[in-house]
């Protein structure tokens, strides 16, 4: 008698069933990953924005005349986020900001002279509805409001 080799239509449907189950549970942990590494180029530019605004006021004594914003071969490497001078710069003090572009929208980084950083994020927004929210003492790099 010959004895027929292969998967029964039963063990298809429950391997099938699991890699569905596994879809689900790792698909949203990963485009939150993906969403929390895209954070992390506010956090660099602004810091690195912050050290040159803080190398020009060495020099000059003052913040007026310093960068806002990337140029050059750095503006270049910037995908996600709109950097500027929310107000201009003065002798004595400035804020910079960086405004989520794109799936990154409604989320904005400050950081200003005395090195006090924060986050807003627009109620409503697309990276409020993906669970992000605002914090007063820091940059937000989870969900929560957790730094």
């Amino acid at each position: 008698m010959h004895r027929a080799r292969g998967f029964t239509l039963l063990e298809l449907m429950i391997a099938v069933a699991v890699m569905a189950i596994l879809a689900a549970i790792a698909l949203p942990s990963y485009t939150d990953y993906i969403t929390r590494s895209k954070l992390t180029e506010a956090h660099q530019v602004l810091s690195d924005l912050r050290v040159k605004q803080e190398q020009n006021f060495q020099d000059a004594r003052t913040y007026s005349a310093a960068l806002c914003a990337p140029s050059g071969a750095d503006a270049q490497q910037v995908k996600y986020f709109a950097f500027s001078c929310p107000a201009a710069p003065t002798a004595s003090a400035f804020t910079l900001q960086a405004v989520g572009q794109n799936d990154l929208a409604g989320i904005t980084f400050t950081v200003d002279e005395n090195n006090a950083r924060s986050t807003t994020v627009t109620a409503g927004s697309t990276m409020a509805k993906k669970g992000y929210t605002g914090n007063g003492n820091c940059w937000v790099t989870k969900k929560g409001g957790q730094c």
